[in-house]
């Protein structure tokens, strides 16, 4: 693991129903790792040469341990992401199990930074890690939060941009999960449309 090693940041104790048993409890999935990676953006480097692994863990425990050490979200400079990912697969379009993929793509306006930012990036860290996708939850392969001067991005990456009825049933559960209402809509784009548009132009695959 990378020497990077983010701020500690006080952040309250874990909810009831997911405080940690008094032994290490592995998650569900076969995907027993996952990889929390964190970029800041030097635009003297390389792309990849900004990307850094932090740390890989295993247990609900090691997840909140790590959880409760690092810099909310909210914290970090423009221009930075956290990414958490299945081990074995990067963060970018360009790994082999994300390139057919695509994104749920969640846009916060610049003055929910303080409000919703963090609740909605810890929802989304929860959803992955407890498997609330049902049988889909081996098509996500991670996700990412963007934090930019005009407005901070969240995304669930899943594996194939084709899979209808599996990225659709994500989307739905993913949005429960946020508490967002019904006549709030999220788009997902497919990650070969968006690595040759700007965000803003790529083309909106699926809606719930």
């Amino acid at each position: 693991p990378s020497t990077f090693h983010p701020v500690s940041m006080p952040f309250p104790s874990p909810p009831r129903h997911v405080l940690s048993p008094p032994h290490p409890t592995p998650f569900p999935s076969h995907y027993i790792q996952w990889a929390l990676w964190f970029f800041k953006n030097d635009k003297s480097k390389m792309w990849q040469a900004n990307l850094r692994l932090v740390t890989k863990f295993n247990t609900v425990e090691d997840f909140w341990a790590l959880y409760t050490h690092i810099q909310l979200a909210s914290k970090l400079a423009a221009g930075c992401d956290y990414s958490l990912f299945k081990d074995g697969i990067e963060p970018m379009w360009e790994d082999s199990q994300n390139k057919r993929g695509g994104r749920w793509l969640i846009t916060l306006a610049k003055q929910q930074r303080h409000t919703e930012l963090d609740r909605f990036w810890l929802d989304t860290l929860l959803c992955l890690i407890g498997e609330m996708f049902d049988e889909y939850s081996d098509e996500v392969c991670g996700a990412v939060i963007n934090i930019r001067t005009k407005g901070d991005k969240i995304a669930i990456w899943t594996r194939e941009a084709e899979n209808q009825e599996g990225v659709t049933h994500i989307g739905r559960v993913y949005k429960e999960h946020l508490g967002l209402s019904q006549k709030v809509a999220i788009g997902y784009q497919a990650h070969a449309d968006t690595a040759t548009k700007s965000g803003s132009l790529a083309k909106t695959k699926f809606v719930v």
